[in-house]
């Protein structure tokens, strides 16, 4: 099969049977576009042109394809590829060989597709009194910073990715009971919890709220939508959130640039210094893999510390 038409079958395939959210669909394109366009470019593939098949993409020309992402691809934007940059080209490779296995083409096993060796991550969190600072900074005493403290406080308090976050409606929040579901990656429904802060202070910015439209979080800056308005066009942006929160971090004098993100990172780090085991923590944040949620090794070695200080014969005195 022609290998541009493959990868069409491919996408297809994502959307339709794997019903996989439009924003991964199009991750995938961007990456099997990418490569066929190298394949397409490769000087033993020229005279073919447009007509490569499947077939044709050995271990070899993966291994060539690698090489040229680590050694030789530059992003006019961004530089160099990272590391963890080059495996998601390989992941999208690897589940695009599975599905021609799977549809009994004779190609390349995705096994045989190696992903590189990365480092461990590290991650930025921020320490108990950061957090206290940042969610002070909004001035309650107006409606957008009632809403401000509202978006600061669920995200510590539940662990919310942004685009999660703003993508919730006020009906879908169980303010009275506390905690609500939301649909995370891959289509993965999870339950998420409300602190007591976090349900007073949204309580407080919805009883603000004197308008019709049924998102969550609404803005209130920006252009004015010109004929009929629609719920949409009022709803607040992921990038609008990003902004907020650095803005109040500047105001609380953190000086380490931060966004959403982070307070997902110290919501789940607070979890684990209280006691919380990670299992439980993977489940908050929707992680498919318990290795995911391993980068918050920084919590555990700070146990491993203390247990070293209590029972290490050489700290008795």
């Amino acid at each position: 099969m022609d290998l541009k038409k493959a990868i069409d079958r491919f996408l297809e395939y994502c959307e339709l049977d794997l019903n996989l959210s439009q924003k991964t669909v199009r991750m995938y394109a961007y990456y099997l576009e990418f490569f066929n366009n190298w394949v397409i470019e490769k000087s033993n593939f020229k005279e073919q042109k447009s007509s490569v098949q499947v077939q044709d993409i050995d271990d070899e020309v993966i291994r060539s394809f690698r090489l040229y992402l680590s050694r030789d691809y530059f992003n006019p934007f961004k530089g160099e590829l990272k590391r963890q940059t080059q495996n998601y080209f390989l992941v999208a490779l690897r589940s695009f060989f599975r599905f021609l296995v799977k549809k009994n083409y004779d190609v390349l096993s995705p096994e045989q597709i190696e992903l590189g060796k990365t480092r461990d991550r590290t991650i930025k969190f921020l320490s108990p009194e950061d957090i206290k600072k940042l969610l002070q900074t909004p001035n309650t005493q107006r409606e957008k910073g009632l809403r401000d403290r509202a978006i600061l406080e669920m995200l510590f308090s539940t662990g919310l990715r942004v685009s999660e976050l703003v993508s919730l409606n006020k009906d879908q929040v169980n303010i009275k009971e506390g905690e609500f579901s939301v649909i995370g990656k891959g289509g993965k429904a999870r339950v998420v919890f409300l602190s007591d802060a976090s349900v007073h202070w949204l309580q407080k910015y919805l009883e603000s709220r004197n308008d019709p439209y049924k998102a969550l979080f609404i803005r209130y800056s920006g252009p004015k939508p010109k004929g009929s308005v629609s719920d949409e066009q009022y709803r607040l942006s992921a990038r609008s959130v990003e902004r907020l929160v650095d803005k109040h971090r500047k105001k609380a004098g953190i000086t380490v640039r931060i966004g959403p993100h982070v307070l997902r990172h110290s919501f789940a780090t607070d979890l684990l210094q209280h006691g919380a085991d990670l299992r439980s923590v993977q489940e908050m944040l929707g992680h498919k893999n318990i290795s995911t949620t391993q980068i918050y090794t920084h919590v555990t070695n700070l146990r491993l510390k203390e247990v070293h200080k209590k029972y290490h014969s050489g700290n008795k005195s």
